[in-house]
């Protein structure tokens, strides 16, 4: 799990989104048992208060569940699988379009590029 100290953006919140992240791709699969709070905090070397945090989130907004004595588990949802991968692949897009248009690259333009480059790695691939 990579966590940025120095990122403006909450530890808690930067948990949720690795599980997220390795949950679209598929090192974490639903039904899947994660580590305990305690375990996670001598992983990710953070505070148990901060790990508490990022579970209880996670299990507020539907992404594990905790079962009373068996541990915390990756919710079997598929429908929410399929949710996480297509928000995080909008979250890469518009992202990228940001940094292109940083850089001065209209639209048609980054179409050209993004086209020439995936057309270059089929031929490669």
């Amino acid at each position: 799990m990579q966590l940025n100290f120095n990122s403006p953006k909450p530890i808690y919140l930067q948990m949720v989104d690795e599980v997220k992240k390795a949950l679209a791709r598929g090192e974490l699969s639903p039904g899947d048992k994660i580590p305990s709070h305690k375990e996670r905090a001598q992983i990710s070397q953070v505070n148990p208060n901060t790990v508490m945090r990022a579970y209880q989130e996670m299990e507020r907004v539907g992404l594990t569940e905790t079962l009373r004595g068996q541990g915390t588990f990756i919710k079997n949802d598929t429908e929410m699988l399929l949710s996480i991968r297509s928000e995080m692949a909008q979250a890469a897009v518009h992202q990228f379009i940001e940094e292109m248009r940083g850089l001065g690259i209209k639209s048609d333009e980054m179409a050209d590029m993004l086209r020439d480059t995936l057309h270059m790695e089929r031929k490669e691939g």
